[in-house]
């Protein structure tokens, strides 16, 4: 806990307005590529949503410019090596490269891609944890809403206008072609936005929401995990210990694993492991080489002067 206190310190301060307030969350809500829609989502993914009723709208989570920093990505380039730790990033490539070689992609009535599609995607996006045997173990078929790292890829690509709906195919846009020849662009592109901008809690099961923001956690983070730390750990690192999936703090470890490290897994800036903690079955966080490569955070300094002394 102190090594928490003195991560807290160093970077609350700067996040915490001058009279200690807590940090102002609220909801705005951006138009983008025909988003257009005023009805409320209902915790649902507002992709889902629109594939449901023809509604399309993109839903954020803002703080505060004022109270909290731009956290800073690293533009890689292309020929990084680290870059191929990101399972978004990856998908992301195949399904513009697809595209542009095989030409657009077809779509429902519902504006989801088709299953054909869905299923060329299960295959080789090589999803961890979401492999193609896997997926198929409990379903004959897959729809788009079966496999919600592509229905959450497809959504991304449409808001960031790398791609595009008409006349019933998902067609590349100009800018999409660019990016798709630039896994660095790409990565800076859509990462920071996947991870910044969306409301994670709206693809959730429950919609709960951890408090707190991206400054502290990915901060915190930095130094908890250096040497590796267990979702259970982490939650009580931020909101204190006692919560477990045995007790009804289950529901708030959930929250926090879904909103906040599941987009860095998703990243590629974590990986997650089953494994053993003091008798408990414990899903366990690492950095990745590509936290390091693409991340600049205040506590890096924290951590230099820990591997000097």
């Amino acid at each position: 806990m102190g090594q928490f206190s003195m991560t807290i310190s160093a970077v609350a301060g700067s996040v915490l307005s001058d009279n200690q307030q807590r940090p102002v969350w609220w909801r705005t809500t951006l138009e983008l590529s025909g988003f257009t829609s005023n009805v409320a989502y209902g915790g649902r993914a507002p992709w889902r949503l629109s594939a449901a009723v023809g509604i399309t709208r993109l839903a954020f989570r803002a703080v505060a410019c004022q109270q909290v920093r731009m956290i800073e990505f690293a533009q890689l380039p292309d020929d990084h090596p680290d870059l191929p730790f990101s399972p978004l990033l990856r998908a992301a490539r195949l399904t513009l490269t697809y595209a542009a070689d095989e030409g657009p992609i077809a779509l429902t009535k519902t504006k989801a891609f088709k299953r054909s599609f869905v299923h060329w995607a299960a295959e080789h996006f090589d999803w961890p944890g979401r492999s193609y045997e896997e997926v198929f173990r409990y379903n004959k078929v897959l729809n788009e809403y079966d496999f919600p790292p592509l229905e959450l890829l497809h959504f991304l690509l449409v808001a960031l206008k790398l791609g595009r709906h008409y006349k019933g195919e998902f067609r590349l846009t100009k800018r999409g072609k660019e990016f798709s020849q630039s896994p660095g662009a790409l990565f800076h592109e859509l990462i920071p936005f996947y991870i910044l901008n969306v409301d994670h809690a709206s693809y959730g099961r429950f919609d709960d929401r951890p408090f707190g923001n991206w400054d502290v956690w990915l901060n915190v983070i930095n130094v908890e995990v250096e040497n590796g730390a267990s979702e259970r750990t982490l939650y009580g690192v931020f909101y204190g210990e006692g919560a477990n999936g045995d007790n009804a703090g289950w529901r708030e470890i959930s929250a926090f694993s879904h909103c906040v490290l599941k987009p860095l897994e998703w990243s590629g800036l974590i990986s997650v492991h089953d494994a053993d903690e003091a008798g408990r079955s414990a899903r366990m966080c690492f950095k990745t080489p590509l936290w390091r490569s693409a991340l600049k955070l205040d506590t890096d300094d924290m951590l230099a002067r820990a591997t000097q002394h």
